[in-house]
């Protein structure tokens, strides 16, 4: 299957494959995986042939990948690594090819419990090819492997790696899993924040921004500085405007943060108008949220610690407007009789 896609990927225009892999497919569906070896092999002498470049490179790739593929999943998982160790060696103008296969056979050893030769082939696949989208992926493998045996030893090693691959493509994935690591094994939530701050200053187009920034913003509350989580949740909740602006998507933590910002202002540091403002543009900021009625409950609260009790009794309304079997409305009768 990723052969195939491998190959549609190359572009849409892409010319049919070789007749061989055709045949191996065929042959390979049926069961008959020894015939479909021989076709495999005849596809890889001739694919080099092919021209344009491109055309010869889709057909090389789908002709190497299959043939491993093809093996993994008949159940010859030795045979399997075999043929995946050894793609890097002849696709040496193609990295995503040779990616691939280093990072499957990573994911064989660990699946037959040879953590040595897992981790060489994964930890080769991040730093041979980081650029490549698959370097991410053989390091989420690592890390979740990882952290259960030696978090520590994991933690160093990618400390060493986060200044080399520091303008790749996997850089940010490299900080990332550090900041996890440091949060959760290792219980050090001050580095891990740190670590968090780090994506959105160094990689501000990385698609682990805003989540960074909702959890730098859960260990500065944690970390007893909730000033600190403020700037962090504002600066995330910045981003809607640019996405409205750009057209790009919206970050899933938007409502939470528009929710949580309220919160501190108003149990943590007392700013009971700005907290009143934060509760009310939730609703209309994000009209399909299912946290409008956590909002003007929270609203109500907040009106109420004010000493505005006709705007406690607004806010219950709109609630019960918006959803009267909100679980919130049994509460409201405190807020306002």
């Amino acid at each position: 299957m990723f052969a195939a896609a491998l190959v549609m990927a190359m572009g849409c225009s892409a010319p049919a494959t070789l007749p061989e892999l055709v045949v191996a497919e065929k042959k390979a569906d049926s069961g008959d995986v020894d015939g479909a070896l021989a076709d495999y092999h005849a596809a890889q002498d001739r694919c080099h042939r092919l021209t344009p470049a491109r055309r010869a490179k889709a057909a090389c790739a789908e002709a190497l990948l299959g043939e491993a593929e093809m093996l993994e999943h008949a159940g010859r998982i030795e045979p399997a690594i075999a043929a995946y160790v050894a793609i890097p060696a002849r696709t040496t103008d193609d990295p995503t090819t040779a990616s691939t296969a280093m990072y499957r056979a990573g994911e064989l050893y660990l699946k037959t419990d040879r953590v040595t030769d897992a981790w060489t082939a994964l930890w080769k696949t991040v730093t041979d090819w980081p650029d490549e989208p698959v370097a991410a992926d053989a390091l989420k493998s690592l890390v979740e492997d990882g952290r259960a045996r030696d978090p520590h030893a994991l933690a160093n090693e990618l400390t060493k790696l986060i200044t080399p691959l520091a303008e790749t493509q996997v850089a940010d994935n490299l900080v990332w899993s550090l900041a996890d690591l440091m949060e959760h094994e290792l219980a050090n939530p001050a580095a891990a924040r740190a670590l968090y701050d780090r994506i959105p200053t160094d990689y501000p187009t990385s698609g682990l921004r805003d989540d960074a920034r909702w959890f730098a913003a859960k260990l500065s509350k944690q970390l007893g500085d909730p000033k600190g989580a403020v700037v962090r949740l504002r600066a995330l909740l910045a981003t809607r405007e640019v996405a409205l602006g750009a057209g790009s998507y919206f970050s899933i933590w938007l409502d939470d943060a528009q929710l949580e910002v309220g919160k501190i202002l108003r149990d943590d540091l007392g700013d009971l108008p700005a907290a009143a403002a934060a509760f009310r543009r939730l609703p209309d900021d994000y009209p399909t949220s299912v946290l409008r009625d956590d909002a003007l409950y929270e609203l109500a609260v907040t009106l109420v610690k004010a000493h505005d009790p006709a705007g406690a009794c607004h806010a219950v309304a709109e609630l019960k407007k918006l959803e009267s079997d909100s679980k919130y409305v049994a509460l409201t009768k405190e807020l306002c009789p």
